[in-house]
């Protein structure tokens, strides 16, 4: 029996690791995109799925007509901003995402963040690799996590995994959600809810930004909430950039209005190599690299295969998205 045909970007560094191509193609024939453009009156009837990884595919109105026997469209990760997914299932197709299976590895890496820029560890290593003394200047000098109080913005899945290794540094632990969680919960990791996001800003040495893009949460972070925070506070990203308004962030810093920013999350991504914010000497910037593990990788594709074959063959696939 012919395998099910999928589509994705690619196989590589812009879709899909190599390393985790057996995986698909234990169970699917697998189409790239650039294979699709070439013969796509050939493999448009019969692309069953589509695997979206970052933006590609785009899943536009234009593909979705050339793929008229398109079942399920599974994407990499939590956040679904990207796609448009009411157009999507007025095609009769279904979403799906990987709910749960990033919450461990985006946690470990705003913890990272927040040790990396609160300690100075890029400049650390920059020292060993250019110095010209022995002596460290006092401006090296870091900032202590231990003790100090974290400010969770959306206390979600992620969140929460947040607030349970910062217990473990002896944080003082706030959190700004929609809904305020469980007693339980909040006194297995000693958080204390903010109902007003301007509270948890003023009295908070790490921000932390973990919620999903949305029309509401557009610019969540401007002006405005970063003059609220404390010139020695820290801004952590490891939600969406466009969560964070990048210029009145980009100007605060320039300003020394607050010590520092570490973003896991940019627009564009990643950021041009002359961007400002990369010039900054109290800026940690990755290129979302927060599910980047060789674990989570595969979990990631393991689920989207199991969703899409569920989808497939006509049974209800375990981490459908509707709206």
């Amino acid at each position: 029996m012919e395998k099910p045909w999928i589509l994705v970007k690619a196989i590589g560094p812009d879709g899909i690791y190599r390393c985790y191509a057996p995986l698909l193609e234990k169970h699917f024939t697998v189409v790239t995109s650039e294979e699709f453009h070439r013969e796509y009156e050939r493999c448009g009837h019969k692309i069953r799925a589509v695997f979206v990884v970052g933006p590609s595919p785009q899943m536009d109105r234009a593909l979705l007509q050339a793929l008229p026997n398109l079942v399920v469209v599974v994407n990499c990760g939590v956040g679904v901003d990207h796609l448009d997914i009411a157009l999507i299932n007025s095609f009769g197709v279904k979403v799906c995402n990987t709910p749960h299976v990033v919450d461990n590895a985006t946690a470990d890496v705003g913890m990272a963040l927040m040790l990396a820029s609160a300690r100075k560890l890029l400049y650390g290593h920059n020292f060993s690799l250019t110095h010209e003394t022995d002596s460290l200047p006092e401006s090296s000098m870091g900032t202590d996590v231990s003790g100090a109080t974290l400010g969770i913005i959306g206390m979600g899945r992620i969140g929460y995994q947040v607030a349970k290794r910062a217990k473990g540094f002896d944080m003082k632990i706030l959190y700004h959600n929609r809904n305020r969680r469980k007693e339980e919960d909040e006194r297995a990791v000693g958080a204390v809810y903010c109902e007003k996001l301007d509270e948890l800003l003023h009295k908070s040495d790490f921000v932390m930004v973990i919620v999903n893009l949305s029309p509401q949460t557009h610019k969540l972070i401007g002006t405005r909430e970063i003059a609220m925070m404390k010139p020695t506070a820290t801004l952590i990203n490891i939600s969406r950039g466009l969560v964070v308004d990048q210029d009145a962030l980009l100007d605060a810093l320039q300003r020394r209005a607050i010590r520092a920013a570490a973003l896991d999350v940019t627009y564009p991504e990643p950021l041009p190599r002359n961007h400002p914010l990369l010039a900054l000497p109290n800026v940690i910037v990755l290129p979302h690299m927060g599910t980047h593990t060789v674990e989570t990788m595969r979990v990631l594709v393991e689920t989207m295969v199991n969703d899409a074959l569920a989808a497939i063959s006509g049974k209800e696939p375990p981490n459908e998205v509707k709206v």
